[in-house]
């Protein structure tokens, strides 16, 4: 197994540092006892590492494994587990099948030499599944395999095997046994450790070995001490190895400094043709500017022809005219679209006011509801007066009629009874009314929670829809790191590699050309987002040289586009040679047009944007300001159409458009700081809609208070209008009460007439509230026919922008149609004006080559020299020098090759110099690291001592035992003495005196002590108390479970035959019973004679 990961040991209630001496073997033992009584005065405390989250074995699976169709799947607890079963039930498998399964070889196992032996007798293959936890902040991987990590390992017959490492979701994450190597050791499993895995093999020669050299490998092993020791020796080996290649270098460092100085030598000594090649020199000179003086006799021919090419242009004055017809139709079209643009400003405006109105048209509605609701409950209240007033003439009608009783206590016990309940009455409407003015309150409230809740969801709409954008625009940036076409679109790099194919089949009479933004350059990156702004509908044109390429086109862009979304295509005759537009492009000293900002290599790209756009009378000025003084404050410059601002503005002569471009999509110079300037929005975006989700949250919480609130009012107010009721009836029930006549019917007649007062003040209110609903409900009708005046407008205003449109597209198709004829003019002034323009190229060429021939004649000879003889004789003579420095170099070797065969031994000697010094640094500095290295060795090797002794002594002692681990680390050999329970007087024992049970005890003690003091999220045994008798089983099972309690985050598996019964029951505690095995008499005979030899 590959070396494991480091751990550090620390104590939880440390005060000060073990003392650690470089004294080793038995000398030490003294000095041991000191610490060791330290140790126990002190109460150190080791604790190991919190695995539970990571490593642990969650299940076990085979199939084909050993002697065994199918066993499991084996759910295994976090803490302790007991698998217990009959000989040849498959315990001992699921140990093996656990070191195999984690990689573990079959030596390892002792269960076999080859990897095919563990395959059941007539299968093809075996199969392990392991399924290990994978939890918490330590996990590996955790967003790779999530909380578990499955490893499926299958053996076949032929002894190879295959691993598939799996994630909790069962995908195939890896097959290497690399990340295998790599589980293992971020989770600390060492299969071939005896500490992790003790198999029953291992522990059988344990138990009856009495060697004490097997002891202290056994304790190495299990520490990884051993590993560490070999890895130090290796390293020992390896520098010897160096030393011995340094004195080989040094002995070749010798010869090459020799070979040094021969070249040298020869350097020195060697001899210089300087003359002959200062003739040469001096012929070159005069060579390089008698070149110069040929290509400027060349040059003034070629001027002359220009001249009078130039005096002859007669299709001048045919262009200006057609030009003129060209701008007055423009013109037409211009003014054109003013009038569109002022009437969609002016439905702009009636649509704002319309919403304007349509707001006034609810308000007032609300208000008429509210007042007819008023007017209703002043009809109501007449109407309970209207028929209290008839109530009480009847009941005075029936007392005049009655005979007259003297009942004057009965009828003062019914006053005072009526004139209580009416108080309670009037208490108890004076709560109704406070509760309903509350309610109305809260309604009014909701109301307008509800109303900015809506705005808000409006809001946080819009903002999710511009992240949305932005997300989109981002991934489009992102794939345009790999291709820059996917920029204009997801599609466009197949779209164009199906256009190619197309082309290469010969579907096309012309290839199409596009998208037209992938064809223009900038030739200053500052105003890309005025450019973009400019031509924002052609960016993903294409264009097409007739109507049948265009149809094929658009058949190809329907495998990648549905109808609605494809990219515009311009159907125009390709040209080889762009449109000469000096006399009608506008030009001004400081600010540039469109076309001269750009860089078009294609003639039909920039022949389609003159055409359709007029980039050559669009002027592109950076500052706002500065491009309405242009514009707007005198006569713009000629030729000049429009123009954009750096920010995408658009200005006229006489209007001003702004924009909302904010960065360039296509033609950004830095994509990278795109991405990075579209990710920042994106934060802020998310930030944005995060506080609009955060206020929405609240005022949907205050709605929900709001309505229950609500709902407990509406409560309130109905059992307040119950209690009213009863109250009611009861006064009622009193002033029906039929009883004679009295002196009191004066007293219910000034009821009656206060009544009468009271229905006449009411009737006012009810006349008054149906004034002011009247009132209400005729503003409501104004605001309401305002309103619907108002769409109508916009409706008539909408049709008469129709016949402006129709007039628009005439005046276009004129235009175009002027624009044609202006074509054929230009085309053969163009004609005349290439030949001038292919003479102007070739003075441009001679030029350029006189100037590089100036350049090099500079280069030769800075000064210019007047040479009479041509340039055929001076090269004559130059060839004649330098076939006599040739023959010269000759005899007396190449300078060259003298000279570079110098520089390289120079170099050589250094290089291998320096390597030498170098390697000699290394080792001394490894010197020290070793030793440094050995020292560390050596304090640990004694404290994981020290530690294994305490914990050995302490584990002891639940026995009642004394015992004793000394170690020789010289004569590398452990020696365990122990004094069991009543042989007090009999003085300390080795282990070789003990009993079986007391030497399986020992030995387990001395396996809990490795466990203290080692890492692993996981502990096997297998069989461990087959020779122990009760009374040491139970003690070791004690011990072992008390261990694990404390150590419940790790795992253990106990493999025994040996019942289970006497187990405390625990929650951490959990039990495999194995079933028995299905065989025949023979085979069942000899596993019986086996176990009966282990007992």
């Amino acid at each position: 197994m590959p070396k494991r990961k480091e751990k550090t040991l620390s104590a939880t209630n440390q005060k000060k540092r073990l003392r650690i001496e470089e004294q080793e073997g038995v000398a030490g033992d003294e000095e041991d006892s000191e610490d060791l009584e330290q140790f126990q005065q002190e109460g150190y405390q080791f604790s190991s590492s919190s695995l539970g989250e990571i490593g642990i074995v969650e299940s076990i699976s085979l199939k084909n494994f050993m002697c065994h169709s199918l066993l499991g799947p084996f759910e295994f607890g976090s803490n302790v587990n007991f698998i217990i079963g009959n000989n040849g039930s498959g315990k001992s498998a699921i140990l093996t099948a656990l070191i195999v399964g984690l990689g573990g070889k079959a030596t390892t196992t002792n269960r076999g030499l080859s990897l095919k032996g563990f395959v059941k007798h007539g299968q093809s293959s075996a199969d392990i599944t392991i399924r290990l936890r994978n939890r918490g902040t330590d996990a590996f991987k955790g967003d790779v395999y999530g909380d578990s990590i499955i490893i499926e390992q299958r053996i076949t017959c032929d002894g190879s095997r295959t691993c598939k490492i799996k994630s909790k979701l069962g995908q195939v994450v890896s097959t290497k046994k690399e990340e295998l190597t790599a589980i293992l050791d971020h989770f600390n499993i060492q299969v071939d450790n005896p500490v992790s895995i003790l198999n029953q093999e291992m522990s059988k020669q344990f138990l009856h070995s009495k060697s004490e050299a097997d002891k202290y490998k056994f304790f190495m092993k299990a520490t990884l001490l051993e590993q560490m020791k070999g890895d130090y020796i290796h390293i020992k080996q390896t520098k010897a190895i160096t030393r011995d290649q340094i004195e080989t270098q040094e002995e070749s460092l010798k010869d090459l400094k020799q070979v040094y100085l021969q070249k040298k030598e020869r350097y020195e000594n060697l001899s210089s043709l300087e003359e002959m090649q200062k003739n040469v020199e001096v012929l070159k000179h005069q060579m390089a500017w008698v070149l110069v003086k040929d290509i400027e006799i060349q040059k003034q021919k070629l001027k002359e022809q220009i001249e009078r090419e130039e005096n002859n242009d007669k299709y001048k004055v045919k262009v200006e005219q057609c030009q003129d017809e060209v701008h007055k139709a423009e013109r037409k079209i211009q003014e054109t679209q003013d009038r569109l643009d002022k009437m969609k400003e002016e439905i702009d405006v009636l649509q704002s006011q319309c919403t304007s109105l349509k707001e006034v048209a609810k308000k007032k509605s609300k208000a008429y509801n509210g007042q007819e609701a008023a007017y209703r409950r002043h009809q109501n209240k007449l109407k309970q007066m209207e028929r209290e007033r008839d109530l009480l003439q009847e009941r005075i009608k029936e007392l005049k009629t009655t005979v007259t009783q003297n009942l004057e206590a009965e009828h003062l016990e019914r006053l005072n009874e009526m004139s209580t309940l009416q108080k309670r009455l009037k208490l108890l409407k004076a709560e109704g009314k406070e509760t309903s003015q509350r309610i109305e309150e809260r309604q009014q409230s909701l109301y307008k929670e509800k109303e900015e809740l809506d705005k808000l969801r409006q809001e946080e709409n819009r903002i999710r829809y511009s992240l949305d954008s932005s997300v989109k625009r981002l991934n489009q940036m992102k794939a345009g790191r790999s291709n820059s076409l996917r920029r204009f679109g997801e599609h466009i790099p197949e779209l164009l590699e199906a256009i190619n194919t197309a082309h290469e089949q010969g579907r096309f009479t012309k290839k199409p050309v596009g998208p037209i933004g992938a064809c223009i350059h900038l030739k200053d990156a500052s105003l890309a987002v005025g450019v973009e702004s400019c031509l924002r509908n052609f960016m993903k044109t294409f264009c097409c040289d007739n109507y049948k390429d265009e149809k094929v086109l658009q058949g190809i862009m329907s495998r990648f586009y549905s109808k609605g979304n494809r990219p515009q295509i311009i159907v125009t005759s390709f040209a080889s040679t762009p449109y000469d537009i000096k006399q009608r492009g506008v030009c001004h000293p400081e600010f540039p047009s469109v076309y001269q900002a750009l860089h078009i290599p294609n003639p039909v790209v920039a022949n389609c944007l003159i055409d359709l756009r007029g980039i050559e009378t669009i002027l592109l000025i950076k500052d706002n300001d500065v491009a309405r003084k242009v514009m707007q404050l005198g006569r713009p410059p000629k030729n000049c159409r429009e123009a954009f601002t750096g920010a995408g503005d658009q200005v006229y002569k006489n209007r001003y458009y702004s924009d909302d471009f904010s960065r360039a999509k296509y033609l950004g110079a830095d994509l990278e700081e795109e991405i990075g300037l579209i990710e920042s929005d994106l934060e802020n975006q998310k930030a944005q809609l995060s506080r609009f989700q955060l206020h929405s949250n609240s005022v949907i919480d205050g709605i929900k208070l709001m309505e229950k609130e609500l709902q407990i009012l509406i409560a309130k107010r109905k059992k307040q209008q119950g209690s009213i009721t009863p109250v009611e009836l009861a006064i009622s029930e009193l002033e029906n009460v039929e009883e004679p006549q009295s002196m009191d019917i004066d007293t219910l007649e000034e009821d009656v007439q206060d009544l009468l007062n009271k229905i006449e003040s009411e009737q006012e209110k009810v006349n008054n509230a149906k004034k002011d609903m009247d009132k209400e409900r005729k503003i409501m009708e104004e605001a309401d026919c305002s309103y619907q005046d108002m769409k109508n407008k916009i409706a008539l205003l909408v049709e008469e922008t129709e016949p402006i449109k129709e007039e628009q597209m005439k005046a276009e198709a004129d235009a175009n149609k002027l624009e044609r004829q202006l074509k054929n003019l230009e085309k053969k002034q163009n004609e005349h004006q290439n030949y001038i323009q292919e003479l102007q190229s070739k003075l441009a060429d001679k030029e350029e080559e006189l100037q590089d021939s100036i350049k090099q004649a500079i280069q030769i000879c800075p000064e210019r020299l007047q040479v009479e003889r041509s340039a055929k004789s001076i090269d004559t003579e130059i060839n004649r020098l330098r076939q006599r420095l040739n023959t010269e170099k000759n005899r007396h070797g190449n300078q060259n090759e003298i000279i570079g065969e110098y520089f390289e031994a120079l170099n050589n000697y250094k290089d291998n110099s320096s390597q030498v010094k170098d390697l000699k640094r290394f080792i001394d500095r490894l010197d020290n690291i070793m030793n440094e290295r050995q020292a560390r060795y050596k304090q640990m090797r004694r404290s994981l001592s020290l530690r294994c002794k305490f914990y050995f002594i302490d584990f002891l002692d639940t026995l009642k035992c004394c015992g004793s681990m000394s170690f020789d680390h010289n004569n590398e050999a452990l020696a365990i003495s122990v004094q069991p329970p009543g042989r007090e007087n009999g003085g300390m024992s080795d282990m070789r005196s003990l009993s079986g049970g007391e030497r399986s005890f020992s030995t387990v003690c001395f396996i809990l002590s490795l466990w203290e003091i080692t890492e692993s999220p996981f502990r096997c045994l297998d069989e461990f108390d087959v020779y122990m008798d009760m009374k040491n089983r139970r003690i070791s099972m004690d011990l072992m479970l008390k261990l694990a309690e404390s150590q419940h985050l790790r795992q253990f598996m106990f493999i025994t035959p040996q019942s289970t019964r006497t187990l405390p029951k625990s929650n951490l505690i959990k039990i495999h019973q194995l079933m028995d095995p299905e065989r025949g008499n023979k085979q069942q005979s000899e596993e019986d004679e086996e176990a009966s030899q282990k007992s």
